[in-house]
């Protein structure tokens, strides 16, 4: 265990003082695996426990640093007699992680496969509220942040699924009356409020939650859905621009490609970081 703290204080060493384009790609890695292994172990008993491990971890450091002998050879003890108790107290999250693993599944599926669902749970949603003909406002958060218009609604901070979005524009219910903003893979808040277009462009028969959509468009580059109370009409704007009588293809196409767009800006930004700290080094 000694030989580990060395080795792990000698790589610390190296990328604080000295770092170099492996000692970057190393941690991009090691970063990347403990994230997908969050999202594997997620919403299990495993995650509880790796959290707990991880304070363990970063408490032996500490007590490394500050000399605390005892309590560092505690430590030690457990951490290095641990893993053999986490394999036979997990070996179903295990076997579980090993069988995607042996299947071929990559990385990436997981990321994809969520994509996916949420798409799924937001044209179902959207087409079930447009059967009943319930209102709904939909704005999804892309480079524009929408921290004034999050303010102005109640915090949800959820997962998205079809269920919750329709009971949240349920008639006489406490936030039926305004937008939901969804970042990213979240719903971050309902009842929100919208500033109205004044666009002389727009037809008579729109009411103001078409307004409103069309408004944020304007000022923003954020997608949004409409529901129409009346007649049950899917719509979208974007760039102050509606399009109307949507269908499940339709609506489907719009959110594979604002997703798409999504998950490539964020690969873009990681090169961007990458060749940025390969010319720091040079």
């Amino acid at each position: 265990m000694t030989s580990f703290w060395d080795q792990a204080q000698t790589f610390f060493w190296n990328v604080f003082h000295r770092p170099q384009l492996h000692d970057i790609l190393d941690i991009l890695i090691v970063a990347v695996l403990i994230y997908y292994l969050i999202m594997l172990t997620r919403d299990t008993r495993a995650s509880a426990v790796i959290k707990g491990l991880m304070l363990l971890i970063l408490a032996c450091l500490v007590f490394n640093v500050l000399g605390l002998t005892a309590l560092s050879w505690i430590l030690n003890l457990i951490l290095s007699n641990g893993a053999v108790v986490l394999i036979i107290l997990f070996q179903p999250e295990l076997r579980k992680i090993l069988e995607q693993l042996g299947r071929g599944a990559r990385m990436g599926h997981v990321h994809h496969d969520i994509e996916e669902s949420i798409i799924n749970e937001i044209t179902q949603c959207l087409l079930n509220l447009s059967r009943r003909r319930v209102g709904a406002l939909i704005v999804f958060e892309r480079r524009t942040g929408l921290k004034d218009v999050l303010e102005t609604g109640t915090k949800l901070d959820s997962e998205i699924s079809a269920p919750l979005l329709e009971n949240i524009f349920e008639p006489n219910t406490p936030l039926h009356d305004g937008a939901v903003v969804i970042r990213g893979e979240r719903i971050m808040a309902g009842a929100c409020v919208l500033t109205l277009s004044e666009s002389n462009a727009i037809t008579r028969d729109l009411g103001t939650r078409h307004r409103a959509a069309i408004g944020v468009s304007e000022t923003t580059d954020a997608i949004v859905f409409i529901v129409s109370e009346e007649t049950g009409i899917i719509s979208t704007a974007r760039g102050g621009k509606l399009i109307r009588h949507l269908d499940a293809k339709a609506i489907k196409d719009i959110l594979a490609t604002m997703y798409h767009e999504h998950s490539n800006a964020k690969l873009e930004n990681i090169k961007k970081w990458l060749k940025g700290r390969k010319q720091d080094a040079e």
